[in-house]
């Protein structure tokens, strides 16, 4: 076989590759047909971040988690040394016995007072009736009515004593429960179902208050963000149905739905004079995934994968089949469901003048 005969071979051989990649692709494009009514936009899974933070200084006594955990509610994260508190709250528990004793000692007085005023009376009312038929001198009924004035003045400065150690004990009683509630926040637990993101301190160190023991993923928040230019954003309501489909998985559509649409513009021209430069304008979007597909699947979920996001812009739109998801049909458990539009979300933007178009804080992913 000649030179020139194989090189010739070659060269139909690299020709046929590149009609079947092209043909190839075509048939792809076919198969991955996006009607009208369905935007689309370049993404990755994103969650809300929550800091597991201390509420007081203190050392760290004990770390109950590595970097990559699935976290429950209420799961207990790390311990602070509370020792010195734990002092102060037994000492604050002595105070509260002794200001209830105190407060006992000032109700028993009240009672000894009371029966002293009763016989003073007793004694002057007598005296009355005596003196009237002058059994009794006057000199001696203005002695039982200087006494019963004492004893009513007595029986005034014992209840003031007894109100004022009532007060004491219920002082006693919030500083004891104020280092009962120091002591409980030296445990610091998840919020919210999640995973660990970073480690950020260890055992021995000393944390200002507010200093951060771990950075954790809010996995009930599980969301791909996507820009949508204007005139596509304008169209995008809260609540739209949208379909999720990530690099890792191409072959499988994650249904979601719109739970937010930026009410400006993530970056824009400085100035905006003519239709193509508004046509740059980009809005942020939401795709959120229902809570309860997440919890059936929170082992696989994993935030950085990029892919992108579908939305459905007109109701009367129909998914294409590679769009079709089993996992629409899955009944969400009682009190779990698809996220509806509500408060704390932004406001839909319908107009470039309605969006207050500012300079670029952002850039899309």
């Amino acid at each position: 076989m000649t030179k020139r005969r194989l090189t010739t071979l070659a060269l139909l051989g690299v020709a046929l590759i590149v009609v079947g990649g092209l043909g190839y692709r075509y048939y792809a494009s076919l198969q991955r047909y996006l009607p009208q009514g369905i935007a689309q936009g370049n993404g990755r899974i994103e969650a809300d971040e929550i800091q597991i933070a201390t509420k007081y200084a203190g050392r760290i006594a004990e770390i109950r988690f590595q970097e990559g955990d699935l976290v429950s509610p209420n799961q207990v994260i790390a311990v602070m040394d509370t020792r010195e508190l734990e002092a102060s709250e037994r000492a604050a528990a002595a105070t509260v016995e002794q200001r209830q004793k105190d407060a006992q000692a000032a109700r028993a007085m009240i009672n000894q007072q009371e029966a002293a005023l009763e016989l003073a009376i007793s004694e002057l009312n007598r005296a009355n009736i005596l003196v009237a038929k002058d059994a009794v001198s006057k000199q001696r009924v203005e002695q039982l009515t200087a006494a019963q004035k004492s004893a009513e003045e007595k029986l005034a400065a014992a209840k003031s004593q007894a109100a004022g150690a009532d007060a004491a004990v219920a002082t006693a009683q919030s500083e004891r429960e104020r280092l009962q509630h120091m002591i409980a926040d030296g445990t610091l637990v998840a919020p919210k179902l999640g995973r660990i993101l970073y480690r950020l301190a260890d055992v021995g160190e000393t944390l200002p208050p507010g200093g951060s023991v771990a950075t954790m993923i809010d996995l009930n928040q599980v969301y791909m963000t996507v820009f949508m230019p204007s005139e596509v954003a304008g169209k995008v309501a809260l609540g739209d149905e949208g379909r999720i489909v990530a690099d890792a998985a191409p072959n499988r559509a994650i249904p979601g739905n719109v739970t937010f649409v930026s009410p400006r513009a993530q970056f824009t021209p400085k100035q905006v004079e003519i239709k193509s430069e508004r046509e740059r304008m980009m809005f942020r979007v939401k795709v959120r995934i229902p809570e309860f597909l997440v919890e059936k699947y929170v082992e696989r979920i994993k935030t950085g994968v990029t892919g992108v996001a579908y939305i459905r812009t007109d109701s009367n739109a129909k998914w294409p089949e590679w769009l079709d998801s089993d996992l629409t049909a899955m009944k969400p458990g009682p009190g779990v469901g698809v996220p509806s539009a509500g408060a704390g979300t932004a406001a839909q933007p319908t107009s470039n003048e309605q969006t207050g178009a500012r300079p670029a804080d952002s850039e899309p992913k």
